[in-house]
């Protein structure tokens, strides 16, 4: 039995130099990039057996996403399809004023295409969690239908399901997000949101512990996870509320850190540790992945223990 199996998009990132713009670079980095397969690595350098799946291209670069996620210890159960091609996108990293920019060239992608049946349903049965993102139903009308099976597939077989909003401004609006995932949150049992996003996208108002109850009883939800980037996150978990501090970190590559803190949450949990303790790690965990370039978390669970060890008094329990 799998302990967690993630779906969604994975493209590929290529970036500049840091500083350097798209248009004069004479070199871009090469990397794989996508929240699920994101949240799929963190759990396994944290321990979970963990699996991704999706759909790919039968490319050179469908392939070199398969390849660069098995050895990240991540097992792979991909769709291979003759049509559709790669997604990409472009980073610019750039300090202020003129900030960071991701350019999406998605367009087409073979996972647009991804149906129920054609996917591992019955290993997202036996997981012990399914994790999906709200990136995923916002790509296709397609893969809108898919989620939806998949997360009261999963449900349905006593798989918990857990969910990441991670709202996506250049993918749709507020309002189609909205209808959108309230739709799928009868099927979800853990919901990870931003503070902001459950702000603009869900309409909620307070502080993160007011948003994360009223999402609890609404849509009667085991978790819900409010991250509130430098203060930390807080956890509503069978009534009971929990806060977690952000880790101090200098910031390399900020993207990623979300997906880092999901994955070490999630993996945590699957060990047997309580809600504060895998928030504990998804907090360090987060810290770390902001020294690493790249969307994933390279890490290991030593040096997330270091971590938390070297916080020590910082942490809330």
């Amino acid at each position: 039995m799998t302990d967690l199996v993630t779906f969604g998009e994975t493209m590929l990132r290529l970036s500049p130099p840091d500083g350097e713009r798209l248009e004069t670079a004479d070199d871009l980095e090469f990397r794989s990039a996508g929240a699920e397969s994101n949240v799929a690595v963190a759990a396994s350098r944290l321990g979970a057996d963990a699996t991704w799946t999706s759909k790919l291209p039968d490319s050179p670069l469908g392939r070199r996403v398969v390849t660069e996620l098995r050895q990240y210890g991540v097992e792979t159960d991909v769709v291979w399809s003759d049509e559709g091609r790669q997604g990409t996108y472009y980073l610019e990293h750039g300090g202020k004023p003129r900030g960071s920019n991701v350019i999406y060239d998605r367009e087409g992608a073979a996972v647009t295409t991804a149906e129920t049946d054609e996917l591992p349903v019955e290993r997202i049965r036996e997981a012990e969690v399914f994790h999906t993102s709200g990136i995923t139903p916002a790509l296709s009308e397609t893969l809108e239908e898919t989620t939806a099976d998949l997360l009261g597939e999963a449900q349905a077989a006593g798989t918990t399901t857990s969910f990441d909003v991670n709202y996506r401004s250049k993918l749709w609006s507020p309002e189609e997000a909205r209808e959108t995932l309230e739709d799928l949150f009868p099927d979800v049992d853990s919901l990870m949101v931003a503070r902001r996003d459950a702000q603009r996208v869900l309409g909620r108002e307070g502080d993160a512990g007011t948003i994360a109850a009223d999402l609890a009883d609404e849509f009667d939800f085991r978790t819900v996870i409010v991250t509130r980037g430098e203060e930390g996150a807080l956890a509503r978990h069978d009534g009971q509320t929990f806060e977690q501090l952000a880790i101090e970190t200098d910031t390399l590559d900020p993207i990623g850190t979300g997906d880092a803190f999901v994955g070490a949450f999630l993996a945590r949990r699957l060990s047997g540790d309580d809600v504060a303790t895998a928030l504990e790690y998804g907090s360090a965990t987060a810290a770390l992945k902001r020294t690493i370039p790249g969307d994933v978390a390279i890490v290991t669970r030593e040096e997330v223990e270091s971590v938390l060890s070297e916080a020590g008094s910082e942490i809330s329990r």
